[in-house]
């Protein structure tokens, strides 16, 4: 009969302690699951809160772009419809030093690359003088610049040529004032002059450079947050 009521005793202890047992395992596996889902949720919080910040970073800098567009136009049509141009021309005029300022700016510096475009205004510009083009040559990269394409943060770029004009010695001399007076910005380089017999004409050969703006794009982006 001890012997009995001891093993009943066992029993009752070995079950306690496989309940205890089953009881921490079951407390420790609810803390786990706790502290990972903490965990979890926090990361997740981190990230949302992350994801509203752009969101409302994105939001003021759409903002401050609207009201930039706004005041821009302002400004555009307040340069653009100033009844006297910036060269002292008339903006509604057909003369040379005429044209809104808007126009005077893109003669000035064209958005793109046109090297046919710029042998018409040199020869416009010489003859308007009474100089006669002998020649006029240079590298014509229209090529290469289509595949260069547009920036959003365009520089000016450098067109290099070069021109041969003949005329008179006297007024030969002023040619280099009316490349500097040009709208469109040229610089000589080199400034060779060459007699032409009896004639008591000359020919001014020189290498310059004017510049072009290509145009400046509009770059939308996404960015990821992690």
């Amino acid at each position: 009969m001890a012997k009995l009521g001891l093993s009943s005793k066992r029993l009752q202890i070995d079950k306690a302690n496989t309940t205890v047992t089953i009881a921490v395992a079951a407390a420790t596996f609810v803390v786990i699951f706790s502290l990972f889902a903490c965990r979890a949720l926090l990361s997740t919080r981190s990230y949302q809160a992350k994801v509203i910040n752009e969101k409302e970073t994105a939001v003021r800098q759409l903002k401050a772009n609207i009201e930039a567009v706004d005041k821009l136009v302002i400004s555009y049509k307040e340069f653009s419809a100033r009844p006297d141009n910036i060269i002292n021309g008339i903006s509604t005029g057909t003369g040379d030093r005429d044209g809104d300022n808007a126009k005077i700016t893109l003669d000035a510096l064209p958005s793109k690359y046109d090297f046919p475009a710029l042998v018409s205004s040199i020869e416009k510009l010489v003859s308007q003088n009474n100089f006669r083009i002998v020649s006029i040559s240079g590298i014509d990269q229209e090529v290469e610049q289509k595949t260069d394409g547009a920036s959003p943060s365009p520089q000016p770029v450098e067109l290099p040529f070069k021109a041969t004009v003949s005329g008179a010695y006297d007024p030969m001399q002023e040619l280099i004032k009316v490349f500097d007076q040009s709208i469109r910005p040229i610089q000589p380089q080199i400034v060779t002059f060459t007699a032409q017999g009896e004639n008591k004409e000359v020919q001014l050969e020189f290498d310059a450079k004017t510049y072009y703006l290509p145009e400046k794009t509009l770059s939308i982006t996404t960015k990821e947050v992690k």
